[in-house]
């Protein structure tokens, strides 16, 4: 069938140019938007050792962006990468437990106000 893509994308690229340090790292995350960039970006952000975190959007027709680590000491960016989406990860689950746990008390509340 035409126009039909078989081969699956990663989800996660790693570009790193020639001769450069482990600790500067740009990566691809396809399938991506804002929604993560600028939140991921916020979290890492908070590390003290990330020196530099960015993120652009290659295209508004591409759902990919482009994700820049950059940190100090040597240390690689992968490192960062994956204690921010942990951290991301917990921070979601914080709200959605928060949310659940509220609309709960809400609907308990609205059926005492009915009786």
């Amino acid at each position: 069938m035409a126009g039909t893509d078989t081969e699956k994308k990663p989800v996660l690229q790693m570009v790193q140019a020639d001769g450069t340090d482990e600790g500067c790292v740009t990566f691809v995350l396809h399938e991506e938007d804002h929604t993560l960039g600028n939140s991921l970006r916020y979290v890492l952000m908070k590390n003290p050792d990330v020196e530099f975190c960015g993120y652009s959007i290659t295209h508004p027709s591409e759902s990919k962006i482009n994700f820049r680590i950059q940190t100090r000491g040597g240390l690689p960016a992968t490192e960062p990468l994956r204690k921010g989406l942990n951290d991301l990860t917990d921070i979601c689950k914080h709200v959605l437990h928060t949310f659940e746990a509220q609309v709960k008390e809400f609907k308990e509340k609205q059926g005492e106000a009915m009786e």
